[in-house]
């Protein structure tokens, strides 16, 4: 059901009401009772589908698919970079020259 707009020649009054297309024209002025509306025509209101089978980016402009695009090139780009081989290769890492097993083989001949 559309939402129409109507303008009250008398008094310049406006508002908005919710109708059936089927509805007839409304008359009456509710502000100052006289018979003097008239149905406004507007641009009317863009389709809006909701629900779990539609998507907000089903109908985007060409232009605006084309800076999305760009954008993700641009992210993936970004991330290819910032990977880097770690120069850490878990408990086996070197530090001083020695493994940490090295370390703690050390440290237990120490204690002895």
């Amino acid at each position: 059901m559309p939402t129409y707009e109507y303008r009250c020649r008398s008094c310049d009054y406006e508002f908005e009401r919710f109708q059936s297309m089927s509805a007839p024209v409304l008359k009456k002025c509710p502000e100052c009772g006289k018979l003097s509306l008239k149905r406004l025509i507007g641009s009317g209101a863009a389709v809006l589908f909701k629900g779990s089978g539609f998507y907000g980016t089903d109908y985007r402009s060409e232009n605006y698919k084309k800076q999305a695009k760009a954008e993700t090139e641009k992210t993936k780009a970004k991330k290819e970079k910032s990977k880097s081989p770690s120069t850490s290769s878990g408990p086996q890492a070197k530090s001083n020259g020695k493994t940490t097993e090295e370390k703690s083989k050390t440290k237990n001949q120490d204690a002895k």
